[in-house]
């Protein structure tokens, strides 16, 4: 089965981007081999805000990965006005989808909304976080508000050159509630 990759790069206190998108804090280590990253991925999901940011910044103005499938989640963008990538309004239904079909990993690009809803779902088997040694105070969370806990267990990391602490996690099983009543209901 595919894996959902959310693979993002994060301040120290936990921002992926300034508080205006901003993303030049971050650092681009020559020791990472970011061919060989996207090699392992032919499908890309992304939040709106996060497509509308990356195709203002993208040359072609596309908004999607070259060589990959993007799929873009929003309820106010129209497939007609967004050719070469899919527009799906149901995050949680179009990924259990997609993890169900062959291929190679999916990337959970952004953003932080995207990656809080399918956390909830479990639809998230790994989280790959490049920590930036920067602290920038405010911006764009890692992880939105309100949530729930979610248990992760360090499957890997790496310390290069620049500072990058490059972090892999994986989702934990989730604990079995006790079937114990509370000590004051076993006492009436």
């Amino acid at each position: 089965m595919r894996r959902v990759r959310y693979s993002v790069a994060s301040s120290l206190d936990g921002f992926i981007a300034g508080p205006n998108g901003e993303f030049d804090w971050i650092v681009m280590d020559p020791a990472l081999d970011f061919a060989a990253f996207m090699a392992g991925f032919d499908t890309v999901v992304l939040g709106r805000r996060t497509y509308e940011f990356t195709r203002r910044h993208q040359p072609k103005g596309s908004g999607g990965m070259p060589g990959m499938q993007s799929f873009v989640f929003s309820r106010t963008l129209r497939p007609v006005d967004h050719p070469g990538v899919t527009i799906r309004d149901d995050a949680v239904a179009t990924v259990s989808e997609l993890k169900s079909q062959p291929g190679k990993d999916i990337w959970l690009f952004g953003g932080g909304s995207l990656f809080r809803s399918l956390l909830d779902a479990r639809l998230v088997d790994a989280v790959e976080i490049a920590i930036v040694p920067v602290l920038l105070g405010q911006g764009v969370p890692l992880l939105p508000g309100p949530y729930g806990q979610h248990r992760l267990a360090l499957t890997s990391s790496k310390a290069l050159p620049s500072g990058l602490l490059m972090t892999t996690y994986a989702l934990a099983p989730e604990k079995k509630s006790s079937a114990r009543k509370p000590a004051a209901e076993r006492r009436r």
